[in-house]
C-alpha cells in the first residue's frame, strides 16, 4: 500500500490545500494530511480546529486521513510507515524552499521520497495568509476555501481584526 504525506500547517485550509489532496488520492493508496504543531507561530486556528476542518472537507473520502505532528518530518513518516511526502508548488518562488526541504529530508533519511504537485492553474495565487488577509480586509473568500473554513473564518477572525 502506498501512502503519501501532505504536511503543512493549514491555517486554514484553502481549495488549493483540498485540489492536492484529491490529485493526490488518484495517486496513491492513502493520503495521510499531517497538520504541523509549529509552537513558534501563532496560528489563527488551533491544531484541533484545523484537523477538524480538513476531515469535514473530505468526510466520506476513505483513503483521506489527518493526524498531528510536530518535530521532524521524518520522524513522523517512519512512524507512519511511509516514505513518500507529498507538496505543493503553486509558483516559481515556492520551488526554492520545497527543493531544500526535500533535499534535507532525503539528508535525514536516504529512502524519503518527495513528490511535487502543481495545483490547478486557477488556484496556484492561493495562500492561508492571503485568505486571512482577504477576509479580515472584507473580501469574499467564498471561491477560495471550503464552506466550513469560510464560516470559521468568520467566527473566529471578525473583519478588521488583526491575523496575527
Amino acid at each position: 500500500m502506498k501512502i503519501a504525506v501532505y504536511p503543512g500547517s493549514f491555517d486554514p485550509m484553502t481549495n488549493g490545500h483540498s485540489d492536492l489532496i484529491s490529485r493526490s488520492c488518484h495517486i496513491f493508496d492513502r493520503v495521510l494530511v499531517a497538520v504541523l504543531c509549529n509552537t513558534e507561530k501563532a496560528p489563527l486556528f488551533t491544531v484541533d480546529e484545523r484537523i477538524e476542518m480538513i476531515r469535514s472537507a473530505f468526510d466520506g473520502e476513505r483513503k483521506v486521513t489527518v493526524k498531528a505532528f510536530s518535530g521532524l518530518l521524518v520522524d513522523f513518516l517512519r512512524a507512519e510507515g511511509t516514505n513518500i511526502v507529498v507538496r505543493g508548488l503553486r509558483v516559481v518562488s515556492d520551488f526554492e524552499y520545497e527543493f531544500q526541504m526535500a533535499l534535507m529530508n532525503r539528508h535525514l533519511d536516504p529512502e524519503v521520497e518527495t513528490v511535487f504537485l502543481t495545483p490547478k492553474e486557477e488556484l496556484s495565487y492561493l495562500s492561508s495568509r492571503l485568505v486571512k488577509e482577504v477576509h479580515r480586509l472584507g473580501g469574499d473568500v467564498s471561491g477560495l476555501v471550503p464552506p466550513m473554513v469560510r464560516e470559521a473564518l468568520v467566527r473566529k477572525l471578525p473583519r478588521g481584526a488583526s491575523t496575527g
